[in-house]
């Protein structure tokens, strides 16, 4: 049996679900002191005094500071994607000192012996702020009369991308299809809050954080804070989910490095869920307004898309370069003339946004999924054959899109064909037209979403096109110690995802070991010292890849040994089942073997050393392609705006399997956080910029009795652009499931003049629809 392809329970589970492990929060350091912050009561202000004697003398306090005490030292948090030559990056101090641009941007700090002598006397520090208008509304903050965010004007920058001759598309097309659509602002609201401990010894440096960039934060804090790299030691330990919101370099840990070097003493600070719903970056705020062109009989000839995107008050990580990321998705699995895309970063008074599940792709796919309702509506055919009209056909594979990207492999009728025969489809159409006919109170409304993205961030030319500031690869190093066990180094940094149990599979098969024998060492900058972390998908398709790259040249060294033991040429051996054989004989050498003759040392070829390591760094050529269609029925109570789901099925097709039972975990998780964006979550600011759901009571998140039970299966087009065949799956169900959901309360609604439903589709919107 081999390791790849079985539904492996996930090794790390015994330790996370009972909590016997270590966390970021669960620290505890001699002499440790906690920080707590005050945060800005304000969206829009100039600080013009601040006071911190008044805390100095609570107990427990050792020391508090201002904005204007790290000034110096403090630098600016970095943006690594200036999009274009013109963008306007203002400087992001962690603590302000000037100005307040958004409600809970750190002002000053607290330092005591325990947390809540810290919060407690943050109520004794003495502030004076000069109210600025806040900016709240994109299309507002672009016009003259408006107030400036930062000096330089509202407007980051202006992005375009155009392919193909779009005026001659839309030239007298006979089907235009005009759409608006709003991509909420969404809370990430990850399982474990961030948390960071920073320690010095001397003149080193160790931070610990829940994050999922240990590598990445590692360089960009040496940057911001001047603390030399060599110095600087970054741990992410069990870190209880991200979905981008931990793919971040925060205020939070530049200003723990700084107040440990300051005070020579080890720090924590942890946020609480309140705090983290203000200052934890937000994710989506767009404004996306479509146009689609086509024949008569619903064929695509071009695509409109004018973008405007809320970078919020300032620049994180990758801000701006979210929204183009879906600038390549905007066409999806459909063939066109022309693609004419422009997107423009607006700032406004309001927590900055990144990444977040899927960033930038199921924006783009609810766009086009939409629309393509609206296509099927406007010339009269069923939805699902407006999809077969356009998209890309299985034998036309590899095919390279009108955004310029190569899709090396899928099968969309494939995918297609399994869904609507585990969904029902043709049935279900029938009691709609019943239901339709009866005027019925409860509508049944079908919902349809045939969706590919790009993901496996890498290739690092491609990135490095794009303006991004680092590469896409990835690196891994495994190790055959003397017993015959295996570590696996990985440059990846799991939150969630199963690496350990995954990468133990790819290594078991790749050295003939067994699956118990692997060990899998992450997260840790001095242990794990190469890596470009974990987000985008792109684990399995780089970090996996190179796992797999890495066992196979440590088997080649074995290789060499075991054919000195045996007496042969390195070229008569057979490698099969964890075993050199020489071939055509039985004469045979396990790796365990060969493993402990290289630590003996006894009988090395002349001139050979004992190292059964190696390592690998792998470059993608390509990107990953998953697709898949999910099916959608809900019903919805005319008379309440209530919507039901009623049934759901997922198709997804993300290459070879390593792990059945992870991929249907990743499955599920993602269609929830796509249903949690069409039915439930938003994030609510007020006329003053003042977030109004800093709570769970506020800001909804869907629990288990809220979902429906997932009908899911897959289909299997192996990507030919690695070895392994495998695509992403960790954003697939969000990208897929918003439309899907939407684009069903649309279905039912439409015979009432309904024809579209702003995110997300409460009850209230639901019925105001009606109205």
């Amino acid at each position: 049996m081999t390791e790849v392809g079985t539904a492996r329970k996930r090794k790390e589970d015994g330790r996370l679900i009972t909590g016997r492990t270590q966390w970021t929060d669960n620290l505890q350091l001699p002499g440790m002191l906690h920080v707590a912050f005050l945060r800005s009561p304000m969206a829009h202000a100039r600080i013009s005094r601040v006071d911190v004697s008044g805390a100095l003398g609570r107990p427990g306090v050792i020391a508090a500071f201002s904005g204007q005490d790290f000034a110096a030292e403090q630098g600016s948090l970095p943006c690594a994607w200036p999009v274009t030559e013109d963008i306007v990056i203002p400087d992001h101090p962690p603590m302000a000192f000037e100005e307040v641009r958004y409600v809970g941007e750190a002002v000053a700090c607290v330092i005591a012996t325990d947390r809540y002598k810290a919060a407690d006397a943050l109520e004794a520090i003495e502030i004076d702020y000069e109210p600025l208008e806040p900016v709240l509304d994109m299309e507002e903050a672009l016009t003259d009369a408006s107030p400036k965010v930062h000096a330089a004007g509202n407007k980051s920058f202006t992005w375009k991308f155009a392919q193909g001759d779009i005026d001659a598309a839309f030239a007298d097309a006979p089907v235009v299809i005009d759409r608006t659509y709003i991509q909420q602002r969404l809370i990430p609201t990850a399982m474990e809050p961030r948390a960071v401990v920073a320690q010095t010894d001397g003149d080193m440096f160790t931070l610990h954080s829940a994050t999922q960039i240990p590598h990445v934060l590692r360089v960009m804090l040496a940057v911001v804070t001047g603390i030399p790299e060599h110095k600087l030691r970054v741990i992410a330990p069990d870190v209880g989910g991200g979905f981008g919101s931990k793919l971040q370099v925060t205020a939070e840990e530049v200003l723990a490095l700084l107040i440990a070097r300051r005070l020579g003493k080890p720090v924590k600070w942890t946020e609480s869920r309140s705090e983290g719903n203000l200052t934890v970056h937000h994710g989506r705020d767009q404004i996306q307004h479509i146009q689609l062109a086509a024949t008569q009989d619903g064929v695509i000839k071009g695509l409109k898309v004018d973008l405007l995107a809320d970078m919020g008050a300032y620049l994180m990580l990758v801000t701006p370069g979210i929204p183009l990321l879906g600038a390549f998705m905007y066409n999806g699995i459909y063939k066109m003339d022309a693609l004419d895309f422009t997107c423009t970063g607006v700032f406004t008074t309001k927590m900055p946004t990144d990444a977040y599940r899927g960033a930038g792709r199921p924006e783009a796919t609810y766009a086009i999924e939409r629309a393509m309702d609206e296509l099927a509506v406007e010339i009269g055919i069923d939805p699902l054959e407006a999809r077969r009209r356009n998209w890309i056909r299985h034998e036309e594979f590899p095919y390279t899109t009108i955004a310029g990207l190569t899709y090396d492999s899928g099968n969309y009728e494939a995918a297609t064909d399994k869904a609507l025969a585990l969904f029902g489809y043709d049935k279900l159409r029938v009691e709609q037209a019943d239901r339709r006919e009866r005027n019925d109170a409860v509508q049944l409304g079908i919902g349809i979403s045939t969706y590919t993205e790009m993901c496996g961030l890498a290739p690092s030319r491609v990135l490095g096109s794009l303006r991004y500031g680092a590469g896409g690869w990835e690196h891994a190093q495994v190790r055959l110690l003397p017993t015959g066990k295996a570590e696996v180094i990985t440059g990846t940094s799991p939150h969630g995802q199963g690496h350990e149990t995954a990468w133990s599979q790819i290594a078991a098969d790749a050295l003939g070991v067994p699956f118990e024998d692997v060990t899998v060492i992450h997260g840790d900058t001095m242990t794990a010292p190469k890596g470009m972390d974990t987000y985008g998908s792109r684990s399995l398709v780089v970090g996996g890849v190179a796992v797999r790259k890495a066992s196979e040249r440590l088997v080649d060294k074995a290789r060499q040994l075991a054919a000195h033991m045996m007496e042969c040429s390195p070229d008569d051996l057979d490698f099969a089942n964890g075993a050199f054989t020489v071939k055509g004989t039985e004469t045979a050498k396990t790796i365990q073997e060969v493993a402990f003759a290289g630590f003996a040392s006894h009988n090395l070829p002349d001139g050979a050393e004992y190292d059964l390591d190696a390592s690998a760094t792998i470059d993608p050529e390509n990107f990953s392609y998953p697709h898949g269609t999910h099916l959608c029925a809900v019903e919805v109570d005319t008379e309440t705006g209530f919507v039901k789901i009623r049934s759901y099925v997922a198709v997804d097709d993300v290459g070879h399997v390593i792990n059945p039972l992870i991929v249907e975990g990743q499955v599920h998780g993602g269609i929830a956080q796509g249903i949690a964006q069409a039915l439930y979550e938003e994030a609510v600011y007020d006329a003053e910029g003042n977030l109004l759901t800093t709570t769970m009571a506020d800001y909804l998140l869907p629990s288990a009795a809220d979902l429906p039970d997932f009908v899911t299966d897959r289909t299997e087009t192996p990507a030919t652009s690695n070895p392994l065949g495998v695509k992403g799956v960790g954003e697939a169900g969000t990208i897929a499931s918003t439309p899907a959901v939407v684009n069903a309360i649309v279905d039912a609604l439409r015979p009432r003049g309904v024809r579209d439903v702003q995110m997300p589709c409460t009850p209230e919107r639901v019925w105001r629809a009606l109205q």
